[in-house]
């Protein structure tokens, strides 16, 4: 079994069996065909830990688009973007303007230079120079979760800050995440940000070490609870290999080619998903 299918499995259960409902509150996402309130049973305080020494966590009890997952991942951290014309996939759509902007978020926060005694950076270099150049610093981290700014993003970040830390050879990552779609984001960001972890590790030359996913607020939202339900009770196989092309020594120089699942198995699940907005 897949320790990613696993702690899915586990998180669901505990929502679905002991979950607080929102239903009833003023909440502010909404369905997107009819406008009605798109409510929640929620978790508060999910945390995950994810050896990738051992394993890549990526689901098979459903299929994960690994490729559209690791677009999205260098969307934001590699060109920095906010701009939907530069992802391939289609899944911001719904938050950008008539230009395709999404406004001041994620990647763009990622790219917003400042000034340190050692010079200009971004925050996406600052970590790449402190993990050459200071690996021992417990300052190693990012946060895009911009206060000032909060009024021209067309969403408030979800998965808003890590933190990077160099233990005996091993780089590990702490993702902060204040909102989590389990159903139908989970997985997808785990993916993403063990991706991001293994980029950082092999262009610093450092193994990979642990992703520790914290999600204040783990829901499933009610028009999706049946089909969690259907999930969780198949029955999962086991992880696949996980490579990465290893002459790629420099974070700007990966590209979706360099980034391939070995034996992925999983089940077929081919309902349409309704996503709230």
């Amino acid at each position: 079994m897949s320790y990613a299918d696993e702690r899915f499995i586990a998180n669901c259960k505990d929502i679905i069996e002991n979950g607080f409902s929102d239903e009833g509150m003023n909440v502010r996402p909404y369905w997107g065909d009819d406008h009605s309130p798109a409510h929640t049973i929620k978790q508060f305080g999910v945390v995950n830990r994810y050896d990738l020494s051992k394993e890549f966590p990526i689901m098979t009890l459903r299929k994960v688009f690994f490729k559209s997952c690791i677009d999205e991942l260098l969307w934001i951290w590699q060109k920095k973007s906010n701009n939907i014309h530069e992802l391939k996939s289609h899944i911001w759509d719904s938050w950008a303007d008539e230009n395709g902007s999404i406004g001041k978020a994620y990647g763009y926060q990622l790219g917003v230079k400042h000034i340190y005694p050692e010079g200009e950076f971004d925050q996406v270099d600052r970590v790449l120079f402190d993990l050459k150049n200071h690996p021992e610093s417990r300052r190693i981290m990012t946060n895009i979760y911009n206060h000032h700014d909060l009024h021209e993003m067309g969403l408030y970040p979800c998965a808003y800050s890590v933190t990077l830390n160099v233990t005996e050879n091993k780089l590990n990552m702490i993702l902060n995440q204040r909102s989590q779609d389990m159903l139908v984001a989970n997985n997808w960001n785990v993916c993403q940000y063990a991706i991001l972890l293994h980029m950082f590790a092999q262009v610093s030359g450092f193994e990979v070490g642990t992703l520790l996913h914290v999600i204040a607020d783990a829901h499933i939202y009610d028009r999706h609870v049946d089909a969690v339900k259907r999930i969780i009770e198949l029955e999962p196989y086991d992880a696949p290999k996980l490579w990465i092309n290893p002459d790629v020594k420099n974070f700007y120089d990966f590209t979706l080619d360099d980034f391939k699942l070995i034996d992925y198995k999983y089940h077929e699940f081919n309902e349409k998903i309704p996503v709230a907005i």
